[in-house]
Order: C-alpha cells, then sequence, then structure tokens
C-alpha cells in the first residue's frame, strides 16, 4: 500500500486524475483545491459544473479548515454513522470555487478506508471523490464494472482491490443547516 500512495501523491501534486478505490465505490479523484484538476473530472465524467462533487478528508481537523462552521448537529451525526456518511455543509472555503455549489454548500466525507485516510493524510488536501462512471449511467460497485472508457481517461489507477467483489453501496447523503435543520438527499 505504501508504494501505491507514493504512486497517487505524485499524480495529485502534479494535478493529475485518479481512479482509486473508497470507502463506499471506486472513485475518481483530484487535489479538491486545484480548479484544473476539478475540471479534468467534470469532463471525464461529462457531468455539468453545476453538479456537486463530494470531498474526501482524513479527519476532524480538516473539516474545521474547509467549513467556515461545524453545524452542531454534524457531530453527533458522525458519530452515530454506522456506514459512510456525506455531509453537505455550508459555507465551505479553501476550495476549488468549482467543487463548491452555487449555494456555497460542499459535500465532504471523513474517510474511515485505510488507504483513503492515510492518502489524504499524508497529501494533506482534500481529495475529490466522484463515483467512476460517465454522469448518469450506475455507479460501479466493483473494479471490473468500470467502463474502459474511463480507465483511459484518468492519469492514474491504484493498483489495489481490482479484484475484490465487494458489494458497496455510496454513501448516505444529509444536506445540513447551521442552524441544524437538515434534509436526507440519499439513504
Amino acid at each position: 500500500m505504501d508504494e501505491e500512495i507514493k504512486n497517487t501523491l505524485e499524480v495529485l501534486r502534479k494535478g493529475g486524475t485518479i481512479l482509486y478505490p473508497t470507502d463506499t465505490v471506486w472513485g475518481i479523484g483530484c487535489d479538491a483545491r486545484n480548479k484544473d484538476a476539478v475540471a479534468k473530472v467534470f469532463k471525464i465524467k461529462e457531468r455539468a459544473e453545476y453538479k456537486s462533487m463530494v470531498a474526501l478528508i482524513s479527519d476532524i481537523t480538516m473539516l474545521n479548515r474547509y467549513v467556515k462552521e461545524v453545524p452542531e448537529a454534524a457531530w453527533d451525526l458522525i458519530d452515530a454513522a454506522d456506514r459512510p456518511l456525506t455531509i453537505i455543509y455550508p459555507g465551505a472555503r479553501m476550495l476549488a470555487e468549482n467543487m463548491i455549489a452555487a449555494d456555497g454548500s460542499v459535500g465532504i466525507r471523513i474517510v474511515k478506508d485505510e488507504f483513503c485516510k492515510n492518502l489524504i493524510h499524508k497529501f494533506g488536501k482534500p481529495i475529490v471523490s466522484t463515483s467512476a462512471n460517465i454522469s448518469g449511467e450506475p455507479a460501479p460497485s466493483t473494479f471490473n464494472e468500470i467502463k474502459i472508457d474511463i480507465l483511459n481517461k484518468v492519469d492514474y489507477i491504484v493498483n489495489l482491490r481490482h479484484n475484490e467483489d465487494n458489494d458497496t453501496q455510496p454513501s448516505t447523503i444529509i444536506k445540513l443547516a447551521l442552524n441544524g435543520e437538515f434534509k436526507i438527499l440519499r439513504k
């Protein structure tokens, strides 16, 4: 795993795109602070830029860095989550402008997956995570379900877990307001 983290970091630092296993489905990613890299991910997915993507972070310290004010309810949601949870926070900051929704919010997930957590910790910045599919098509749950178009368009494919046959699911998504109001967007 250390060699894959080293190789992946090299690509991320140069503004490249990666295909990598996450705590949910296989994802396409890049440096979430690099506008040009984020634009490449939108192009790979053939996705309109007004549709948001998720930023993965390694820990709570990073959350405080990229969100102006974390709603109090977020801490309870994070603690109670028994599966991957993406929270859409108001007041995104210090991210590529094309990562931030028109209302100033951003979806962020604190990862528990060992590879992702170590990669993001060593990178020191959030990494984009969006399912490894063309926009509108089903998200692949295994590496073998990823279409050749996606494989050919990314700059680097992480060489881990290609043969796993996990039945993974996308994360739960909750949009959270500063006053604690929330809306479940995906269970």
